[in-house]
């Protein structure tokens, strides 16, 4: 896939403005969707299923571009890659069509165990050496581009030898695939960790950035937590239009994993991010 994210269609780089599908939308998604553009939906919730999940995922892939991200497939772990999850997710990538997919660069499993949490590795070259044939198996079984997200996390694990945007960077450079960048996640890290988060995107490939995903987080006052439970707030959306001027108009999904609001306060909230999005890009003469 040399020199692919260079030229990648402008259309699949910019579907527009979304959300992810969730269970208590599923009723009134098709009759109340103003202003949404493109659905993610989580891998793992529509893999393996049929009744009411199967017969949503038809009408979803009839009514919107449909993007598939993933939260169990640890590519960082050390447990060699799950074949019978590829498998499945292969069908799901190919059932609905959509031109990418993603999943976060940490690992949630090992030694036979799931640990339901999305784990950090250690900013090493060790690390990039063993994660990055990983991610071109991942990608070279699907035929479209894999995106690696930016996890959050809160404590450095053991062994760094380069800051995060380093190791982030190297891996997708190495591996040949996309970056699905989460702003809050930048956001986050950069807080609790020291650093300007500026620096951290105008360090990322601006070729390689197929999607945004934007969320909220709770802050505790010493350090804040990646929750994606809540509102987003003034200063990720400030970053988000500093990263928009970086890479230009890219597919943008809030997440809302917890505490998830009636759909018109997500649909307001889409909104926000839409003006967020077209005034980072208004040319001032």
């Amino acid at each position: 896939m040399t020199n692919y994210f260079h030229t990648i269609d402008k259309k699949i780089r910019n579907m527009g403005f979304g959300i992810g599908l969730r269970r208590s939308h599923f009723n009134e998604i098709f009759d109340n969707h103003d202003g949404i553009d493109v659905l993610e939906i989580t891998s793992e919730n529509f893999m393996k299923l049929g009744g009411k999940e199967r017969d949503v995922l038809v009408k979803a892939k009839e009514h919107f571009p449909l993007v598939a991200h993933g939260v169990s497939m640890s590519i960082g772990g050390l447990d060699p890659l799950n074949k019978e999850y590829l498998e499945e997710l292969m069908k799901l990538v190919e059932f609905i069509k959509t031109p990418y997919f993603s999943d976060h660069l940490s690992y949630s499993s090992a030694f036979g165990v799931e640990y339901h949490d999305l784990i950090p590795l250690p900013f090493s070259k060790e690390a990039i050496d063993h994660v990055v044939p990983r991610i071109k198996q991942v990608q070279d079984m699907a035929g479209i581009p894999f995106l690696i997200e930016n996890p959050s996390y809160y404590v450095e694990m053991p062994g760094a030898e380069m800051k995060e945007i380093e190791f982030f960077i190297e891996i997708a450079e190495k591996a040949d695939c996309g970056i699905l960048l989460d702003v809050n996640n930048v956001f986050v890290n950069a807080m609790n960790h020291g650093y300007d988060p500026k620096i951290y995107i105008d360090a990322i490939p601006s070729e390689r950035v197929l999607q945004y995903h934007i969320a909220g987080h709770f802050d505790e006052g010493e350090f804040i937590i990646d929750t994606h439970g809540a509102e987003i707030i003034d200063e990720v959306f400030k970053l988000y239009e500093y990263a928009i001027k970086h890479t230009g108009p890219v597919t943008t999904i809030i997440e809302r994993d917890f505490e998830i609001p009636p759909l018109d306060v997500l649909i307001a909230e889409n909104k926000q991010v839409r003006a967020a999005g077209t005034r980072a890009l208004e040319v001032k003469v």
